[in-house]
């Protein structure tokens, strides 16, 4: 599974994508394209990694540990039309729509 965030707008190889807010507190992952929902998380840094524990839709609870990718400087990038999304990360690329969600290393 990756994950790839430029500025506000994200897309995740699971099939959603869509953008970031912050409370303050929490923030909050509003799903626009793909898997419909919202999750919300708290993140730390632990090390390297950035580790977030958070709340599904549906009250689920999750842990997650996010690890940096190689060759993710460069090329920042989100694009967006009426049913996909597509960010870009150096040479990373997720693109999601309303099936699927698809990485590539260029």
């Amino acid at each position: 599974m990756v994950w790839l965030q430029a500025g506000s707008w994200y897309a995740d190889s699971r099939g959603f994508a869509g953008t970031t807010s912050f409370d303050g507190a929490r923030t909050h992952f509003h799903h626009l394209t793909g898997e419909p929902g919202e999750d919300t998380g708290t993140l730390r840094w632990d090390g390297a990694n950035l580790v977030e524990t958070g709340t599904n839709a549906d009250g689920s609870t999750f842990l997650e540990i996010w690890t940096p990718l190689p060759d993710a400087d460069g090329v920042l990038g989100s694009w967006s039309g009426p049913d996909h999304h597509v960010v870009r990360v150096g040479r990373h690329v997720v693109h999601v729509d309303s099936h699927t969600g698809t990485y590539w290393r260029l």
